[in-house]
């Protein structure tokens, strides 16, 4: 259960329970944008306040905070660490998950806006596994209880552009709105 509130918190997993994970991370390279070391807050489908919070963990390593009810529930932290890259006009956030769920990495989108939020995006699962029918990435189907998964094999370079590709705007779906909390 922790895991799955873990990735619920960070908007890795899917509507619908379902997953895309890759094989290689994105490197530690690139420095995440100022605006998104802080804390944040959000309310979930549940109702229930979440508490994020964004620092630095080495050079170009990132660490995510998340608490549950109240910043002060340390019952409710979950910490995990990532590394961010830009590309084009999007940002993605890399994060290696547990081995109960294979131990791969997740990749997801983000972005800070005017409104001084933290946007969220997943990627649509559905059409990841289309993609690969058709040969645009390498990987191979996982079974999941409530629906297929994805495991892209190829390298990251070819993600990248995969994901940067204007054609490909709509694979990314908003999961998570988070407001600036006090800093």
């Amino acid at each position: 259960m922790k895991a799955w509130r873990v990735l619920v918190a960070l908007s890795f997993l899917m509507l619908s329970g379902c997953l895309v994970t890759f094989k290689d991370p994105i490197p530690a390279n690139e420095a995440a944008p100022i605006p998104l070391l802080g804390e944040w807050t959000r309310q979930d489908e549940w109702g229930d306040q979440l508490f994020l919070e964004i620092t630095r963990a080495g050079a170009n390593l990132y660490e995510a905070r998340i608490y549950e009810g109240s910043a002060d529930n340390l019952d409710s932290l979950e910490e995990f660490g990532f590394t961010v890259a830009h590309h084009g006009r999007r940002w993605y956030l890399s994060a290696g998950l547990p081995k109960s769920l294979g131990a791969n990495f997740a990749i997801a989108g983000f972005e800070l806006t005017r409104d001084n939020e933290l946007v969220v995006y997943n990627l649509d699962t559905d059409r990841i596994l289309q993609d690969m029918e058709k040969g645009l990435l390498e990987g191979q189907t996982v079974s999941m209880p409530e629906a297929d998964g994805a495991l892209i094999t190829s390298p990251l370079e070819k993600v990248l552009a995969y994901l940067d590709d204007p054609a490909n705007a709509d694979l990314f779906v908003e999961v998570a709105r988070y407001q600036r909390g006090a800093d």
